[in-house]
């Protein structure tokens, strides 16, 4: 989520700090949040959508109730705006949907079921994906890079093999790295091209538990990331998250096959993370295991 401080939330409405906290005071909106040092933080989202209905010639007790109807996004308000192929409407919807959900909800309830829909209707290969996907995955970013410092002695590493940012694993990838860093976690998140040097990279990051994400890399690639893992790391837990993949023959033994709701894969992570012992294996094809 966006936060303006005072003086950039009164800039945005042309209006005075003092005037923006008797607003405050009188309507309880807009409402800010409180940074770690006790100064105010207004979300974006609501501060633009009072500025547009205040442009609209309104009361500000007026301008105050359209704000708040619109800030009831939905999937439907981001796939318009993102069907206009405009970022700022598109940030907008999704902060008016933090209003009244969690940022995880938010994520699962609107964004992704939005970024599906744009696929569904469009495909992979339209305008229209090549516009959303890589704002849905800039969005996640942002979103990972106000996340809170890991609270947890908790260390994940994370092998992203979707293909580019038109990769609808790349979302999904992008949101389960967002939820293990708010639920306390420290993650390591590098592509699974640069595979040389990676035993360093365990080395140096003594990871908990590893997950190898998306479904663009061959299944020999991740046979031999496994290897490599299990050299550094022992018997370390491994994880697999294909989100948009059928796994009918992954040729990798001792994985957790993680479920692809993003919450729930979090989620079994950290009971693995607790038992350090994987839930489910994939039986290994004695043609891999002689590879290995």
């Amino acid at each position: 989520m966006r936060y303006l401080k005072t003086s950039e939330a009164a800039r945005l409405l042309n209006i005075s700090t003092n005037t923006l906290r008797k607003w405050e005071l009188s309507f309880g909106f807009p409402k800010p949040m409180r940074s770690p040092g006790q100064h105010r933080m207004y979300v974006h989202g609501e501060v633009v959508a009072l500025r547009e209905a205040l442009q609209a010639g309104l009361s500000v007790a007026s301008a105050v109730t359209r704000a708040r109807e619109v800030l009831t996004a939905d999937s439907t308000s981001l796939i318009t705006a993102l069907g206009y192929y405009d970022r700022e409407r598109a940030d907008v919807a999704i902060e008016a949907a933090l209003v009244s959900r969690s940022l995880e909800r938010t994520v699962e309830e609107v964004l992704l079921p939005g970024l599906g829909q744009i696929i569904r209707e469009e495909t992979v290969g339209s305008a229209a994906w090549a516009f959303a996907g890589p704002w849905g995955v800039d969005w996640l970013r942002r979103a990972t890079r106000l996340a809170p410092p890991a609270s947890r002695p908790l260390s994940i590493f994370l092998s992203d093999a979707s293909r580019d940012q038109l990769d609808p694993d790349a979302m999904h990838i992008r949101a389960l790295e967002l939820f293990c860093m708010r639920a306390g976690a420290r993650v390591l998140s590098l592509s699974a091209r640069g595979s040389a040097g990676i035993r360093d990279a365990l080395g140096t990051h003594g990871p908990d538990l590893v997950v190898l994400a998306g479904g663009h890399m061959p299944d020999d690639f991740v046979a031999g990331l496994t290897h490599s893992v299990r050299v550094v790391t022992g018997a370390t837990p491994i994880a697999l998250y294909r989100p948009a993949e059928h796994l009918a023959d992954i040729p990798t033994a001792g994985i957790t096959l993680l479920p692809s709701r993003a919450s729930n894969a979090q989620r079994l992570l950290f009971e693995l993370l607790g038992t350090k012992q994987p839930r489910a294996t994939i039986p290994i094809s004695p043609a891999v295991q002689a590879r290995a």
